[in-house]
């Protein structure tokens, strides 16, 4: 197969296009609400790793959701930038006016096509879908020329009917066609088969790019995904550490290492820089304060760690034994020691650049060297996982709310008290209060420094490095009117790591609050 792609050019059969959703069916995840800041910061990391598409929102959900695909639009360069919208209507007008200053734009409409969700979502019949398919893909088509097209709920519609969606959508102006599997039913061998019969059947098969979404509710997306390369995928949609409704999507990491660590099976290609996947991961996990799990493939801190005697023994002898990729070749440092209260300015940006902040603002490492120096006197040694996770606490931008100063006073003769500082929307707001230890105070004068009615659902410590003097990693999950926002901090004071924790959560609070839930938006 190869043919003319508007975005892409000439597609040779063995590349594979990596499409990240993690800023549109990532962020619909409970919690995971990102302000324009940090959505932008997202974008330029994903950039930076090499996606050919970053699907950046959709536009018609709110304001704020149109204002950050624009702004990614118009900022972001590298990869197409990509609009969802429903077939028809002005979903299509909003993606196409927040697309206008993409140097290479996409709009991506679907509408479902299984009989459930026509009869009891769209109370529509097949020929009405049909239509919109045709006046939808058209519409697209007056914006850019780069169109994909999707069949919400594909994995469980009628073959006959799937490929008469297909090939009405290619007809009339689709040069991407996606296949959800948008609830996370099928199976490998199904996908495998559905992508074969589609292009063998449908007319003009072989001038599109099939692309495959793959939701993870029975764990099988990332197999799904590479099953559905197998059956002639060549566009893999996909997020960050999984994210995404429900039990998630499939993960980028794991697909594209999947591909890489077995090209003699798919003899696939992708643009990804795979040094950048740990540090992406961690970027996504602070910003929206969800950690991924210690025994997470390819990102998680146990994905190369080893404590069974026969294992380490074979490592020591071999590597290969007991590793089927190195640890470097995603973004792993073999050495973590790093710097020291003595360390200048330049030791230190070239450290970040080294673990894959080279692209940070002065005004930002002049904040992170600050925040070093103060850690490297309460600590002996400082290691890489330290420097991470204080530079990408700073690199939060947009919040509302920002701590000025903690006291405190406790021990076994007196009840907590702590006195603290808020800064909200600029203006500095003191409170104090008692409490059954530091915490409970802190969260209490929080409570008072700034009002609201959110309740503590979760309230987590981990340590982020070893030893007495490690800094602490807090997560916080704060709870109002149905809405889940989780909060990162860390510092080497625990109170202070909570502090942090619950400031985040609360500025996420606030972003949730001003976006309006997309009506009908899955895919």
């Amino acid at each position: 197969m190869s043919f003319q792609h508007p975005s892409f050019g000439s597609v040779a059969d063995n590349r594979v296009f990596i499409f990240d959703t993690t800023l549109r069916d990532g962020e619909q995840s409970p919690g995971f609400s990102m302000n324009i800041g940090e959505k932008l910061r997202m974008a330029h990391a994903l950039s930076a790793l090499g996606v050919d598409v970053i699907e950046a929102g959709f536009p018609v959900a709110s304001e704020g959701d149109f204002e950050s695909v624009r702004q990614i639009a118009e900022n972001v360069d590298g990869s197409v930038i990509c609009a969802l919208a429903r077939s028809g209507g002005r979903d299509i007008e909003a993606a196409g006016e927040a697309l206008k200053k993409a140097k290479r734009g996409r709009i991506h409409n679907f509408i479902s096509t299984s009989p459930l969700h026509m009869k009891y979502k769209l109370r529509m019949s097949p020929e009405r879908v049909l239509e919109l398919i045709e006046s939808g893909n058209k519409q697209a088509r007056h914006y850019t020329d780069d169109v994909e097209w999707s069949a919400e709920d594909g994995s469980r519609t009628e073959p006959d009917f799937l490929c008469r969606c297909v090939e009405t959508a290619i007809r009339h102006g689709a040069t991407t066609i996606n296949i959800p599997d948008t609830v996370g039913f099928a199976t490998p061998e199904e996908m495998r088969a559905l992508f074969s019969m589609l292009r063998e059947r449908v007319p003009g098969a072989d001038q599109v790019i099939f692309s495959t979404h793959n939701h993870n509710d029975l764990g099988l997306a990332v197999g799904n995904t590479l099953a559905a390369v197998e059956g002639g995928a060549r566009q893999i949609e996909c997020t960050i550490n999984g994210i995404g409704e429900r039990a998630g999507n499939a993960a980028l990491e794991e697909i594209v290492m999947a591909l890489k660590t077995r090209h003699d099976r798919y003899g696939m290609t992708t643009g990804i820089e795979t040094p950048r996947l740990l540090s992406i991961s961690r970027l996504l996990a602070t910003i929206t304060g969800f950690d991924v799990q210690p025994n997470k493939a390819i990102v998680g801190r146990n994905a190369f760690a080893h404590e069974s005697g026969i294992h380490q023994d074979g490592i020591l002898k071999h590597a290969g034994t007991y590793e089927i990729m190195t640890p470097e070749s995603v973004g792993w440092n073999s050495t973590s020691l790093v710097l020291g209260k003595h360390s200048g300015r330049a030791a230190f940006r070239d450290k970040l650049e080294s673990l894959g902040y080279g692209d940070i603002t002065d005004e930002l490492v002049n904040v992170a060297f600050q925040r070093f120096k103060d850690l490297a006197d309460q600590k002996k040694v400082v290691f890489d996982d330290d420097v991470r996770a204080l530079v990408d606490e700073e690199a939060r931008d947009h919040d509302r709310i920002k701590l000025q100063f903690l006291e405190l006073q406790g021990g076994t003769a007196h009840k907590a008290h702590v006195l603290l500082g808020l800064e909200v929307d600029g203006v500095v707001q003191e409170a104090q209060s008692d409490g059954n230890g530091p915490v409970d105070a802190a969260f209490r004068a929080i409570c008072q420094a700034f009002p609201h009615k959110a309740t503590l659902a979760l309230f987590s410590v981990a340590n982020v490095t070893e030893g007495t003097d490690a800094q602490a990693k807090t997560t916080v999950r704060l709870q109002e009117d149905g809405r889940l926002v989780d909060g990162q901090g860390s510092d080497a004071d625990t109170v202070v790591s909570a502090v942090r924790a619950y400031i985040h959560a609360l500025n996420k609070l606030l972003v949730k609050r001003q976006r309006s839930a997309p009506e009908a938006l899955k895919v």
